[in-house]
């Protein structure tokens, strides 16, 4: 049987394992929520999710703790996501765990979570991980999404559950490449329903898409619950069915939770991956 959300660690009191502890890892399937927006199959984009991790440290042989910051490429063709709380605990499992240096806890970390994301899966390959230790934490960046932010616009916005209605386009005019950037994205978790901020960049190129009705449609997410990954794979398929942009990629960083921050992209053609580079909120 499929692992459902329901059944996950989330809201649920979770005592802390200090010892490594892989089979804390909870994957979660991303087909039945794609099924809900009209993907079955192969979907009709490409993508990742970046992942940061704030909060992970272990031990020298010697006893003495160590730190680094995680960066996680986990590429959307994988069957599963991870559930977020159980990568937290899964990563705490690390804090009092002796291993030889940082690159046997990158190859721990690179085989546990690939093993997560594909369970279950025809297809099978590892996932990004790199680890940023401290004599290199002053070179992490602080930069804002680029684009032009439709924040500016003075509207009137009334509805907070997603309406894909709200999004329009000059179907009939000149096809424009743009870029357009909201820090107004919140959504809801899936299970506990607690709150998720986030700043979301949407590139496309085709019929102009009017900017107000995208930012009351982004607006509309905020009384919505579903994961971050899937809120992501909605607003894209969303735009791509009402504005029929001959290209299309939508960026999302979210704020950190339990020291973990998840950014998924969702592009409709090959594209590099952005720099994994947080924004002031995150």
């Amino acid at each position: 049987m499929d692992n459902v959300p329901e059944d996950s660690l989330l809201g649920k009191p979770a005592p802390y394992r200090d010892e490594y502890a892989p089979d804390l890892l909870y994957p979660i399937p991303r087909a039945p929520k794609r099924h809900e927006i009209g993907v079955a199959g192969q979907p009709p984009f490409f993508g990742a999710d970046l992942w940061t991790a704030y909060e992970l440290s272990w031990l020298t042989p010697r006893g003495k703790p160590a730190v680094a910051i995680a960066h996680f490429t986990v590429p959307c063709e994988t069957p599963n996501i991870v559930e977020s709380k159980s990568f937290k605990l899964y990563l705490n499992s690390f804090t009092n765990t002796r291993f030889a240096g940082a690159e046997e806890v990158s190859a721990r970390l690179r085989a546990d979570v690939s093993e997560a994301v594909w369970r279950g899966g025809a297809g099978s390959a590892s996932v990004g991980v790199r680890l940023v230790s401290p004599d290199a934490f002053d070179q992490q960046q602080v930069h804002e999404m680029d684009g032009l932010n439709v924040d500016r616009l003075d509207i009137e916005c009334t509805e907070y559950t997603p309406n894909p209605e709200l999004l329009t386009a000059a179907l009939d005019e000149k096809p424009v490449d743009e870029t357009l950037v909201s820090h107004l994205l919140k959504s809801n978790c899936l299970v506990t329903g607690q709150p998720d901020w986030g700043s979301v960049q949407v590139r496309y190129s085709g019929p102009q898409i009017d900017q107000g009705g995208l930012l009351r449609y982004l607006v509309s997410f905020r009384n919505h619950h579903e994961f971050h990954e899937q809120c992501v794979e909605r607003i894209f398929m969303d735009i791509r069915r009402r504005c029929r942009p001959t290209k299309l990629a939508v960026y999302a960083r979210y704020t950190r939770r339990g020291g973990l921050d998840i950014n998924p992209l969702r592009t409709s053609h090959p594209l590099p991956l952005p720099a994994n580079v947080r924004t002031a909120r995150q």
